[in-house]
């Protein structure tokens, strides 16, 4: 492409034009065909992606005007954000998105590298808790821990086309529980014993039925509880995807226990998973950041239990 050699503009970061081909590879051809006539106002002619995508990031001036273009559309931006482990609210509006994937791109900020960080020498980021038992905070756990369960589980999703990462029953006790309630146009109950039948069939949700499950960190998507005997109770509410679509949402509570084999990992003792699909929500439900609706009562009987 002559056209465009030797015409490289200064206006994308290495990181702005990284992030602005991953977009782009998300898109389809007609759509970036499209975009690439429209960002040189049809002067240069081209007929392939490759060239396309070149073009478009050539010939954009900063990264927020390539966001707010009318072909990079609202989900495409979700999708790479997801893909970069940045989980955003599904309710999220476009101009909410552009404004974190820009905070991400001028920030350094790398998802990945922040995770491995945090996890030091262990396997799983709920073993980094090197405080004294003293100072031992349930809700610093239960958060860190949602980062690590749900960037694992999603990395098999072969829609986000991300590198596999370790699953498997190393992950849980040997005697773990999984009881998985979905109630969509019907109602389902399976339960799984065992690391091994626990360990399969999360990751078959994911890795066989494509759902990306974005969890809700906030104050009234996560809640956790310690019980004096070394249980702690994790909840956490969010929402299910697959490829661009919202399916539903999500409640799930584990109950991990510490290994006493090493100091600071901790292992899946039970997983309570309840899905409910659109078809089983109200409209404010699913438009809303989806929220916990144990109540402490319920809560303090699992973690008794």
């Amino acid at each position: 492409m002559s056209a465009v050699c030797g015409v490289r503009m200064l206006g994308l970061s290495e990181k702005e034009r990284a992030g602005c081909a991953s977009i782009l590879n998300l898109m389809s051809k007609e759509d970036i065909l499209s975009l690439s006539d429209t960002v040189t106002n049809k002067v240069i002619v081209v007929d392939n992606i490759a060239d396309a995508t070149e073009t478009i990031l050539s010939f954009t001036k900063n990264a927020e005007e390539f966001l707010r273009r009318r072909k990079v559309q609202r989900d495409l931006i979700f999708r790479y954000l997801a893909k970069e482990r940045v989980m955003m609210p599904p309710s999220s509006e476009k101009h909410q998105l552009v404004k974190r994937t820009l905070e991400l791109w001028s920030s350094g900020e790398h998802p990945e590298e922040m995770d491995c960080t945090r996890q030091g020498t262990e396997t799983t980021p709920h073993s980094s808790h090197t405080k004294a038992d003293s100072s031992f905070d349930p809700l610093v756990l239960g958060r860190e821990f949602c980062q690590w369960f749900f960037q694992l589980l999603n990395s098999h999703n072969p829609s986000l086309g991300q590198q596999p990462q370790d699953w498997g029953p190393q992950h849980f006790w040997p005697d773990v529980k999984l009881h998985l309630l979905s109630r969509t146009s019907s109602e389902q109950s399976e339960e799984f014993l065992g690391a091994e039948l626990v360990s399969l069939r999360l990751l078959a949700l994911t890795r066989d039925e494509c759902l990306l499950l974005s969890p809700n960190l906030d104050c009234h998507g996560l809640k956790t509880l310690a019980s004096p005997h070394g249980l702690v109770l994790v909840a956490v509410a969010g929402t299910i995807h697959r490829h661009s679509t919202c399916l539903g949402i999500f409640e799930q509570i584990f109950g991990l226990i510490r290994s006493p084999l090493r100091d600071n990992n901790w292992k899946i003792k039970f997983v309570n998973l309840k899905i409910r699909g659109q078809d089983a929500l109200a409209g404010a439900q699913m438009a809303a950041a989806p929220a916990l609706t144990y109540n402490s009562s319920e809560l303090q009987l699992l973690c008794s239990s």
